[in-house]
């Protein structure tokens, strides 16, 4: 387990290598580059105002992003299960160079898909805005008159609707009452519905005015005008629908056509990401009229190949310091094939801080076991196990960060096998379950704890098991005190805390209650006097020793009393570990209500089979993915709370160097 050292590199080179030099860095990937702040008296470095072109870039890439997305729903990709861990297409320099060139021509590719998108909105949104229209000139289907009819050149004629249901004398009575001098009416009613009445009304010109009035009065309410009888104007909008629906098929068929420069498209977002990002780094650079200043932070072993890479192609001067100690350096870490896969935990949480250790290695150790207690099915774990190694196999252009959290999960499946064959569960009991249902015959599965039956005797093993976790963590954190030569820290805060836990187990295990609960064997007396002395000086020794920054000896007591009831929260660590129990035999009988689920309908010789067969793999597949996850969950939460609660703090900050943050393609380096 080991942080990499970190060097402070500055670069000083020529400002017409500007752009070369910074491309490389982006390529290499090794340098965090940094910015200080340029005073505004100064008269020989500035900086360069570059943000119009990054927002270009930007934009670009946004644009490209959205022609995909596009296309996506136009033209879907084909694409397997593997797909999500295969990781983005390799590139060579060569190729990348290449295909930059034609820019210019991908942008247009997008512009289009674009345009085309837009005509497409276009043609979508007059499908509803029609049907609209449709339905509001479906109930005057049966007027032989346009809705622009007024009358003629004696008559006036009155096309609208009443907000309610109503009969020709109704609506009579009703205009006789608002409009008593008009005689002669004539009223149609058109449709008649539960909640409106259109009607074509026709009376003199002479008491056009007084039935007008009366209309309003009765909250009447004219149609849309429209100079075509109502069945010719609804024709004409069915064949404007239909245009539209013949649009929406030939522009998404066209936006289709675009799906062979489905790779250029995805080019061109990745190539205009990078362009904005080497913009904005060079928006940070201090300049001068003939030369620019680099700095950043290189892990040490970088340092040479870095060195080799940028000597050989320019002239430029380069320096390597050790950082200060006020300085904010990054962090990154490196660690073996097994410790590897779990610094994705340990990140998640936080970075290792100034003058901290890497915990990855503990923490892998524990975590691969933790893990498998939990899950603790043989099957199971083979499964994860074979399916990830198959995978990481398989994908050979697998993202680093993939292929880590796809490791970690082929070491907890291992860790789950050897959890299932110490638990006798492969499936559950589906051994026992198949051999008694179709083969009529009694087959027991070896297991050294069966956690059904001695559930207690599988909650020791957790104690266990949690005890060690906790001892790890404090022998961690002595460790870190004496290699920072702080021996007083070292005593106080490990040391003691070991006597008094460690003494307070041993003496537990002397007394009948301890050993009465968990149906353990009592150890001897010595050992126990040995374990009562070793809490007593450990007791002591916090009492008073944990309060040591206090000078007054009172404060200093009071505090010591009180970080001696700390040992409380041993205690609720330690009774934390019982969830490596609860989810073990969650997992365990949960397999086991399937199985037999799936014996109950297993009496018909074919049917009952390939029912059994069914509920089994749907059973399984469910108890599988459920239980994994909370492994995981409870596995991080022990290391998270229990385990770093222990030596560790983190605030440490990740390394981000300058990169090809890319989304689709990789270019080799």
């Amino acid at each position: 387990m080991s942080v990499l050292p970190m060097k402070h590199m500055i670069i000083c080179a020529k400002r017409q290598d500007r752009k070369a030099i910074l491309e490389l860095l982006q390529r290499l990937e090794a340098v965090e580059i940094i910015s200080h702040d340029i005073d505004d008296t100064d008269e020989v470095f500035s900086r360069m105002d570059v943000s119009q072109s990054a927002q270009l870039f930007v934009k670009n890439a946004a644009q490209a992003d959205k022609a995909l997305e596009i296309l996506a729903a136009a033209a879907p990709e084909k694409g397997s299960v593997l797909s999500a861990f295969a990781g983005r297409t390799p590139v060579t320099q060569e190729t990348y160079e290449a295909k930059a060139q034609k820019r210019d021509v991908m942008m247009k590719y997008v512009n289009e898909i674009l345009r085309l998108d837009k005509e497409l909105t276009e043609a979508k949104a007059d499908i509803p805005r029609i049907t609209t229209q449709i339905e509001a000139l479906t109930p005057w289907s049966s007027l032989d008159y346009p809705l622009s009819f007024a009358g003629t050149k004696k008559t006036a004629a009155f096309i609208g609707t009443f907000p309610e249901k109503l009969s020709e004398a109704d609506i009579a009575e009703t205009l006789a009452a608002n409009a008593p001098d008009v005689d002669a009416l004539d009223i149609n009613i058109i449709t008649a519905e539960d909640n409106f009445t259109s009607v074509l009304i026709s009376c003199l010109k002479s008491d056009k005015n007084a039935i007008d009035d009366a209309l309003r009065r009765m909250n009447f309410q004219r149609p849309p005008v429209s100079d075509l009888v109502p069945v010719a104007q609804i024709e004409a909008y069915e064949k404007e629908r239909e245009a539209a629906v013949k649009r929406i098929d030939s522009t998404t068929a066209e936006i289709a056509s675009y799906a062979d420069k489905r790779d250029d498209i995805r080019f061109i977002s990745d190539y205009f990401n990078m362009r904005a990002a080497k913009y904005d780094v060079l928006g940070r650079l201090e300049q001068s009229k003939r030369v620019f200043v680099v700095e950043g932070y290189v892990p040490a072993e970088y340092a040479p190949v870095l060195e080799r890479e940028l000597g050989s192609k320019f002239e430029l001067a380069l320096e390597f310091l050790d950082p200060e100690d006020s300085e904010d350096v990054p962090v990154l870490l490196k660690n073996n094939g097994f410790a590897a896969p779990v610094e994705g935990v340990v990140e998640s949480y936080s970075m290792p801080g100034k003058g901290e250790l890497d915990p990855t290695t503990p923490v892998a150790c524990f975590y691969y076991i933790l893990f498998g207690m939990m899950l603790s099915d043989f099957a199971y774990g083979a499964l994860m196990s074979i399916s990830t190694f198959v995978l990481i196999k398989k994908l050979k252009n697998m993202e680093p960060s993939m292929r880590k959290t796809l490791t970690m999960f082929c070491y907890c499946g291992i860790g789950t096998m050897l959890s299932g064959l110490l638990f006798g569960s492969y499936f559950g009991d589906a051994p026992t379950v198949i051999a008694s249902t179709f083969f009529g015959r009694t087959l027991e599965i070896p297991k050294l704890i069966d956690p059904l039956n001695e559930p207690m005797k599988m909650l020791v093993l957790c104690f266990a098991i949690g005890i060690i976790h906790l001892f790890a963590g404090l022998f961690i954190n002595l460790f870190t005190a004496l290699k920072d030569r702080r021996y007083v820290d070292a005593i106080s805060d490990s040391v003691l805390w070991m006597l008094l836990v460690g003494g307070l187990i041993l003496f537990g295990l002397t007394t009948d209650m301890v050993t009465g609960m968990f149906s353990l064997n009592k150890i001897s007396a010595t050992a126990g006097s040995v374990g009562k002395v070793m809490a007593i000086i450990g007791a002591i020794g916090i009492i008073l020793m944990d309060g040591r920054e206090s000078k007054n000896w009172f404060k200093r007591t009071l505090k010591g009393l009180y970080g001696l009831y700390n040992v409380t929260g041993y205690l609720s660590d330690l009774l934390s570990y019982s969830r490596l129990l609860a989810l073990g035999l969650a997992t365990s009988v949960i397999s086991s209500v399937f199985n037999q689920m799936g014996s109950m309908v297993a009496g018909t010789p074919v049917v009952g089979v390939i029912f059994f067969i069914l509920i089994f793999l749907v059973g399984h597949m469910l108890n599988l993915a459920i239980n994994a996850l909370g492994a995981y969950v409870h596995a991080n939460r022990l290391q998270y709370v229990e385990f770093f609660g222990k030596f560790y703090s983190g605030g440490g900050r990740k390394f981000t160097p300058f990169a090809s943050n890319t989304k689709y393609i990789k270019i080799k380096n």
